[in-house]
């Protein structure tokens, strides 16, 4: 049943230590994660989940199976911005909207890696191409959020122009998808000799990782919580409400190309994500006129928390129950 499934899925020591994390701001320990530090668990975990996600390509010969997961991807990562543009542009300044709807439409890697410690310990694998599919999910959220932000803009007031070289150059070599996309290309290239070599750095030491940085995650998350009473009823409401019908439209689309199981719970893990990381990087740059208060708070301290405590054994539960 869901309910075990989310008692389990808290029990498991990375959620603990999320929580963990959240205890630090609430009983104001001094306890304090280097921002240094921080910035490693990141590129670590982008590194070790591009690598094995290349190493799994390398195993996996091409599908239109394959084919379809990658076009499902791509086929969200363009739709979800304009919609959850239109949908948070109701209660919310252009600018506001579109950095957000940009958030939504894009993915937060630490979930995808979360969930794919989740599978790990029900002995259920997933694709390398689903890794893929991640990267291709990243970056175009944030090219449509800019475009949707110049075009509400008026022309008389100077906003109409679009920086496109920056705007590419951000959005395919920003360091989150540089990262991920060199590290998958360097893992399917290596083959299983890469692979052996690396396994020491990339697998074993992986959930320990990961359970650091989410307890990095759940201070950061709490320090956020204040803003929550700021940024209103309406945004909480409408960051659940996108949440659930990302994680819909995801379910239909492993059920109209027949994910397997491990595949289908992550497609859907990262359309229902938000990212916290690549997308306010590129909306400070180029929407200077959004307030990050909104859009890193509603992904950080909203979206990013229910994902893992509830969202992934949920989703779980529903891929199962439609396959």
């Amino acid at each position: 049943m869901a309910d075990s499934a989310i008692i389990q899925n808290i029990l498991n020591p990375p959620v603990l230590f999320f929580f963990l994390g959240m205890g630090v701001i609430i009983f104001k320990s001094d306890l304090v994660i280097p921002e240094a530090l921080s910035k490693f668990f990141s590129m670590y975990l982008l590194f070790a989940i591009g690598f094995k996600g290349g190493h799994e390509l390398y195993k996996t010969p091409f599908s239109s199976e394959h084919a379809l997961t990658l076009l499902a991807c791509s086929i969200m990562a363009t739709l979800v911005p304009i919609y959850a543009y239109f949908i948070l542009k109701t209660k919310l300044e252009k600018h506001n909207a579109a950095a957000l709807a940009g958030s939504f439409g894009s993915i937060s890697a630490v979930t995808f890696v979360t969930a794919g410690a989740y599978l790990h310990n029900l002995n259920i694998e997933y694709g390398g191409f689903i890794v893929a599919g991640m990267a291709l999910m990243e970056s175009p959220a944030i090219v449509i959020a800019v475009i949707l932000d110049r075009l509400s803009k008026n022309k008389a007031n100077g906003g109409g122009s679009i920086n496109w070289k920056a705007l590419l150059h951000e959005a395919l070599f920003g360091s989150s998808i540089y990262l991920l996309v060199g590290a998958l290309i360097v893992g399917y290239l290596t083959g299983d000799s890469g692979w052996n070599a690396e396994k020491p750095f990339t697998e074993d030491l992986f959930k320990g990782i990961l359970t650091f940085f989410l307890l990095d995650m759940g201070i950061s998350a709490a320090k956020r919580f204040k803003e929550l009473t700021h940024v209103g009823f309406f945004l909480i409401a409408a960051a659940i409400l996108l949440m659930v019908i990302n994680a819909s439209i995801g379910l239909l689309l492993t059920k109209a190309i027949h994910m397997p199981e491990g595949d289908a719970l992550m497609f859907v893990v990262l359309c229902a994500s938000a990212s916290y990381i690549a997308v306010p990087a590129a909306m400070k740059d180029m929407i200077p006129e959004a307030n990050p208060s909104i859009y890193l708070t509603v992904a950080l301290s909203i979206v990013f928390p229910i994902n893992i405590i509830l969202g992934i054994p949920l989703y779980h539960y529903l891929v199962k129950a439609i396959m």
